[in-house]
Formats: C-alpha cells, structure tokens, sequence
C-alpha cells in the first residue's frame, strides 16, 4: 500500500466512526449553539463526531497538523494537514433531512492528498487520491466516478448553495436567478461535501456555491478532479465572498460566465 493509499485508509476509518457515532445521536433532541449568524448551527453531534476523529487522527499520526470546522486548529511538523468537516448539513440534520455527510482530506503544499467523504443515512462513501481514481463504495458495490454525460448548459441540473449572512444571500438571488433562466433547474440541499461528490457522480451537471470553507469542500473537490471534472475558483465581488465551480470543462466555463 502506497502512501497515498494509506492516508486515505485512515481518512475513511475515522469517517465511518463518525458516522457510527452521528447516526447514534440522529433524530435526538440536541442541544445546539450558533456560530456566525442565529441560524449557522453547530450541535452536539457536530462536536461529539469531531472529538472523535481528532482523537483517532492524533493517534494515528501525531505529528501532522489539524484543520476542523469546530474545533481550534493545530500546526503539525510532518507537513500534512487534516482538513475535517465532521457534519456536513447540521440543519438539514436537525431537521431529519438525509442529506448530511462526514467529509475527511489530508493535504500537503501542493495541495489534497486524499480525501473521503460518507453518507451515513445512504450507506455511500465517496473517496480519491492525488494520483489514484475517484470512487463510490455503495450497498450495491462499488465503481469509478467519471462524471455525467457532458450537457449543454439549457439542458444541465445545477447545484448550488445559500450563505448564512442575509447579505450575502441578497447578493445570490440574482446570480441564482440567471443561472436558473438558462439552466434545466437548479438544486439546493445543503451539503456541499456531498454536492460536490453528486457532481463527480453524474447525478448533478454542476456544481457552484460562495462563502465554502476548506473543510466542507477538501475532499470533495478532489473526488470532482479526479472524476475528470474541471474545478475552479469564483472570485470574490463586492457581497459575494470565494467560491468554487465544478463541471465538465465546457459547461464550466459557459456557466462560469453566468455566476463569476
């Protein structure tokens, strides 16, 4: 087993542990708090789910660095990070909703090693390596990701995304609405790990969401490469923060020009 291999190994032991652990506390009453604005969530599964695999990585590799959505971060010395989202979709997982995942990378310099990102309440493990192929590991086998059939933006079923700050969100009204005139339709679940993941599956055209963080797109956006998706970067305009698209080539850059 190669190295790459190995890190991904670890990623999805730790990321099926956390999902033991979250579909234990799934449809509980929890106690929750807010982060950035009253309705950006975190409960304590998230912190229950994150403990967990700190503690599994730091076993495991003590000496690498540490980047979680709720806990501080860690600078390591081997020059590898951990970049950990440990609920992916806290609201759609209060409320029940069975789209949430637990997303895992590892990243150095140059970018994301590997990377793993599960679906518990599906029983779907998405995964890739820098140099090795996306892959969906399901109750009914497994199989390589390559994308879906390269469509034409009139004809493409998009996903995106809605920020927590209302200002934010004023300014992706219009964005969205000019997506949606040209565009087959447009989904909102509020996962963008498995957004991302869907993309590279083929069940999404594209993908495209503002104000992502590191950890709820590191893993996901490897798997959309590696599936032969182009990923890239949406600048930051005036209200509308970073942000990432993934498509196939030509439908990225045709709906780049819409929402960039």
């Amino acid at each position: 087993m190669n190295h790459e291999d190995e890190l991904l190994e670890l990623a999805v032991a730790a990321a099926r542990r956390a999902g033991e652990v979250l579909l234990g506390y799934a449809g509980r009453e929890l106690q929750t708090s807010s982060k950035s604005t009253p309705t950006d969530l975190v409960s304590e599964a998230d912190m229950a789910s994150e403990q967990l695999i700190r503690e599994l990585l730091a076993a495991e590799r003590p000496h690498d660095g540490y980047l979680g959505e709720e806990q501080a971060a860690s600078t390591g010395t081997s020059g590898l990070e951990w970049v950990v989202d440990p609920l992916d979709g806290t609201v759609n997982y209060l409320y029940g909703i069975p789209q949430w995942s637990v997303s895992i990378a590892v990243r150095d310099a140059r970018g994301t090693i590997a990377g793993a990102v599960l679906d518990p309440s599906r029983g779907e493990l998405f995964t890739a390596t820098r140099d090795g192929e996306a892959t969906l590991e399901s109750r009914d086998g497994s199989r390589v990701l390559r994308g879906g059939p390269v469509r034409e933006l009139s004809q493409a079923l998009i996903a995106s995304g809605l920020a927590y700050d209302t200002r934010v969100r004023a300014a992706q009204g219009p964005v969205l609405a000019r997506a949606g005139a040209l565009a087959r339709d447009i989904r909102r679940f509020g996962s963008a790990a498995l957004d991302l993941c869907w993309t590279a599956a083929g069940r999404y055209d594209a993908y495209f969401e503002r104000t992502v963080r590191p950890w709820d797109i590191a893993a996901g956006a490897l798997v959309c490469e590696r599936a032969g998706l182009e990923v890239r970067e949406l600048t930051v305009h005036d209200d509308l923060p970073y942000g990432i698209l993934a498509a196939a080539g030509p439908l990225a850059g045709e709906l780049a020009q819409i929402v960039d």
